[in-house]
Order: structure tokens, then C-alpha cells, then sequence
């Protein structure tokens, strides 16, 4: 099993740059699409296969864990989680990509730019030195920058600069943080920098000058990738303004990859969890659920909808983990408060994944088929669109928190964590989001699903593989719910042990 785990990285990264050799091969040009899907399904395989097994720690290139520099690949239950999240949705993206991009030039290079961005968000999850986490970030955010403004119109080339200028803010700040751990301990393997930090911190262990510096510049970097707010605003444009399936990858599996799980593990297991460190996940997480839902109520445009509730979803996420982060520091810590907190953070971070996926997917099918995003301008698309209309649906009636679908139960063990860890107040402030989250999406049930259509063209259904790629999430939706417990099992709690652990899931041969 532990010779897959760099094929993780390898299949797609290099067919990205052989679909560029296919594209100019007469005759070939066909088998590009191909070629990436299946290495998306392969890639999911691998992920489903490494789930459960034992898999060492990876010295690409013959370094050994004595050696300062070297790339480490770690796949421990945190990054199979990811891992299995990360290739789920590429795979319906790219059959969802098959069909929708066919109005595009060169889909080629929209092939090989998805295959860059997913092999290098399959690195920052298994990536277990900081500066090869920065490369794989950069990497990813690269490829997301083209693909945003791809269609290449005003609104989507302002879209990408944007986020472009904006996302190279956030990455000066993480090599920021990243450089001043490497002159504090002299390593770049986070188990190493993560055993070497309490001896560069001031006198009775606690954070020195130093440390508060690279701890501030990482985490305001990566919650800018994030799009926690007030560090949100390119998110509404860019999501919109991107080709249905990018939108899907960006807000279902980038912003968790780039931000969300880098958040968690530096927090984790290379600064070590303490309180300042927890509150700001906190303030972040609640500021970011707050403010992006009531953003989201007021949206006529259905992907700038979507946009800012991937703005709000993602903070619960950021706040169960920094709830966590607090519980794991205090002076008589409860784990298993602290495990239930991460237990509901990554299971609504799964299920933001798929029902966040299936709804940018369903957006970009009605706005082909009718010709808007505006949802006064729909109406009807339940009888003209059954198939579409039936995921989006699933997808609402799942980020609302409708029982029993998997939303519904992630929301629920947050709520509940955070009131029992001692955050009283913070469990109200989710429940409030909650019953906000479905007010926005009746609308959408209302004016989208409903009602009727103003405009003498009816829409039709979208094509066939359009369809297999939104049922699929749609299953995923359902099927999250009802099977918790076999899911809990076998992969969120050994994803939350891998945070608890701290810097024993990093930690190869030994600490120096």
C-alpha cells in the first residue's frame, strides 16, 4: 500500500502534461478526456483502498528523516479523509466537465489544468514538510487562477486577477510563517519543527516574539485561502465567474484543502494546540458563518448564493476546530469533548464537500439549459428538469440541515459538541445559521423549482453524463446520513485522532 501513496501525486500531475502531447496528436485528441477521468477514478481507488491500512511515512528521493530537507509524504487518517474527499468530487466534476465544457475552446487545457490542481491538492494533504505544503498550495492556487477566468470574458478575467492578487497576499504570508519556523529550529519537517518550537518560545513555555509572528502570518495566510471572513472577498467573484465544475472543485475541496486542513494541521501538529491559537479559529469561524449567511440571504444570483454559503459552511468547520483547539490547551483538557468537536468539524467538512459540489454542479446545468443565474428568472425547472432539479434539491435539503440528510447531522454533533465543551452561546450562534441557511434555500426551492417561468423558451434537460455526475453527489448526500456510524468508523475518527495525537501522526524516527 505504501508505494500508491506517491501515485497520489504522480498520475496526475504528469497526465496533465501528457493531455498538453495528446491535444497535438492527430487522432489522439479525443483520448485526453479520457485519460483524465480516468485518473481521477483511479486516484479515488487508491484513496478508498489506503482507508484502513497502515501506510509509513514516504521519503521521496532517497531522504531519510535525519536530513533537513527532503519531501516527506505522510497518509495518515486526516489525509485520506482528505484524500478520498478531494477525488470523490474531481470525479464528478470531470464527468460533469465532459458534457458542460464542450462550448469552450481548447478543453484540453481545461483537462490538464484539472488534473494540475487536483494532483496538487492530493499534495498538500499528504505533504508532511512545510515548504512542500507551500509549493503543493501554490501549485493548486496556479492552476485555480487560470481556471477561473477561463472562459476568458471581462467579468471572469477580473474574477482571477482578483483572486490572484489577493490568494499572493495570503502565500507571502504563509512563506512568511514558514521561513520564520526554519530559522527558529532549523528543519522543515513538521514533526521536527513541531519538537524543536518549545525551545525557541520564552520563558515558562509559552509562545516567544518569534513564534507569534510565524503563528499570525500562517494563519492569516491559509484563512485567506480559506475565505474566512474579513479575509473573504474574492470568493464571491471567483466562484461565480468560474465554469460550473471549477466552481464545484473550488468551494467543495480548494478551500479545504488550501485552507481549512492546513489550518487544522499547522494548529495541530506544528504549533501545538493553545488557547490564543483556538480563539482565533473561533472568532474566524463564527464571524465567517454569521456574516456569510446573512450575505447569502440577500443573493438573487444563484452561484453568488452558493459563494457565500460556502463563506458561512466553512465556519463551522474553522470553529469546531478551534473550539477543539481550546479544550485539547485547557489546564484539565477533555479529549473526548475535544474529539466529538473534531468528529463534527470533519464530517461537515465531507459533507460540505458534497452537497456544496452537487449544488455548484446543479447551478451551472440550469443557467446552460435556461440561459440565467438569476433565480427570479427561472421557475418551473421541477417539471422541465427532473433530474437537475431532484440533486439540487437533495443538495439544498442537505445544506439546509434537513433530516435525514448528511448535513442535518454533521450541524447536529456541532451544536451539541459545542455545548457540551462549555460554548453555550457559540452552539446558539450555529443553530441561528442553521435556520438562516434554510430560509435562503426555501427561496431557491420557490423561485427556481417552482413557480413559473417568465420566458416563452422552457428549458430541457441537461445531457445524460451531466446528470450521472449530479446523482452520484446526490447519493453521496444521502447515503452520508444514513450510514454515520460505518463512516464515523472508518474514517472520521481516525481522521480526528490524527489532529488529537498531535505530533505523533507526523513524527518519523523519532524527534531529534
Amino acid at each position: 500500500m505504501q508505494q500508491l501513496v506517491p501515485l497520489l501525486v504522480a498520475l496526475p500531475l504528469g497526465g496533465g502534461f501528457v493531455i498538453l502531447v495528446l491535444a497535438h496528436v492527430r487522432g489522439l485528441a479525443r483520448a485526453a478526456g479520457l485519460l483524465t477521468v480516468a485518473i481521477v477514478l483511479a486516484n479515488l481507488a487508491i484513496g478508498v483502498a489506503l482507508v484502513g491500512a497502515d501506510v509509513a511515512p514516504i521519503f521521496v528521493g532517497g531522504w531519510g528523516p535525519d536530513r533537513t530537507l527532503g519531501i516527506e509524504l505522510v497518509c495518515d487518517g486526516l489525509a485520506k479523509l482528505m484524500v478520498v474527499t478531494i477525488n470523490m468530487v474531481a470525479l464528478a466534476a470531470i464527468l460533469f466537465a465532459s458534457a458542460y465544457m464542450r462550448r469552450f475552446t481548447k478543453v484540453w487545457l481545461f483537462e490538464s489544468l484539472f488534473l494540475l490542481m487536483t494532483g496538487a491538492m492530493n499534495g498538500v494533504v499528504l505533504a508532511g514538510d512545510l515548504f512542500n505544503l507551500f509549493v503543493f498550495l501554490e501549485l493548486a492556487a496556479i492552476a485555480s487562477y487560470a481556471l477561473v477566468g477561463f472562459g476568458c470574458e471581462a467579468e471572469e478575467l477580473e474574477a482571477a486577477f482578483k483572486y490572484l492578487v489577493l490568494g499572493t497576499v495570503g502565500s507571502l504570508f504563509i512563506l512568511l510563517g514558514v521561513t520564520v519556523l526554519y530559522s527558529l529550529t532549523g528543519q522543515l519537517n513538521m514533526a521536527r519543527v513541531a519538537a524543536l518550537l518549545p525551545k525557541a518560545g520564552g520563558p515558562g513555555g509559552l509562545p516567544g516574539p518569534a513564534v507569534l509572528l510565524a503563528a499570525a502570518a500562517l494563519l492569516g495566510g491559509l484563512a485567506l485561502k480559506a475565505a474566512m471572513v474579513p479575509f473573504h472577498a474574492w470568493l464571491p467573484d471567483a466562484h461565480p465567474s468560474a465554469p460550473a465544475p471549477i466552481s464545484a472543485m473550488l468551494s467543495g475541496v480548494l478551500i479545504k484543502a488550501s485552507g481549512v486542513y492546513a489550518l487544522a494541521r499547522v494548529v495541530f501538529n506544528v504549533l501545538g494546540p493553545r488557547t490564543e491559537y483556538g480563539t482565533v479559529l473561533i472568532v474566524l469561524g463564527a464571524a465567517s458563518m454569521l456574516i456569510g449567511v446573512f450575505l447569502a440571504v440577500g443573493q438573487w444570483d444563484f452561484k453568488r448564493l452558493l459563494a457565500y454559503h460556502s463563506i458561512s459552511q466553512m465556519g463551522y468547520v474553522v470553529l469546531a476546530i478551534g473550539a477543539a483547539a481550546v479544550v485539547v490547551s485547557r489546564a484539565a483538557p477533555d479529549r473526548t469533548a475535544a474529539a466529538l468537536l473534531l468528529f463534527g468539524g470533519l464530517f461537515h467538512l465531507f459533507n460540505h464537500a458534497a452537497f456544496k459540489s452537487l449544488l455548484f454542479l446543479g447551478s451551472g446545468s440550469i443557467e446552460q439549459q435556461a440561459g440565467t443565474r438569476m433565480l427570479k428568472e427561472m421557475g418551473g425547472l421541477s417539471r422541465r428538469m427532473p433530474v437537475t432539479a431532484f440533486c439540487t434539491r437533495v443538495g439544498a435539503l442537505s445544506i439546509a440541515g434537513v433530516p435525514p440528510f448528511n448535513g442535518f447531522f454533521s450541524k447536529l454533533i456541532i451544536i451539541i459538541a459545542l455545548a457540551s465543551a462549555g460554548f453555550p452561546l457559540l452552539a446558539a450562534l450555529a443553530a441561528l445559521v442553521a435556520l438562516m441557511t434554510l430560509v435562503s434555500f426555501v427561496k431557491v426551492q420557490r423561485y427556481a423549482l417552482e413557480g413559473r417561468r417568465h420566458s416563452p423558451l422552457p428549458p430541457r434537460e441537461a445531457p445524460a453524463v451531466m446528470g450521472v455526475a449530479m446523482t452520484l453527489l446526490a447519493v453521496v448526500c444521502i447515503l452520508a446520513g444514513l450510514a454515520l456510524v460505518p463512516l464515523r468508523d472508518w474514517l472520521l475518527t481516525p481522521a480526528g485522532d490524527a489532529l488529537l495525537r498531535m505530533t505523533a501522526a507526523l513524527t518519523v524516527g523519532g524527534a531529534p
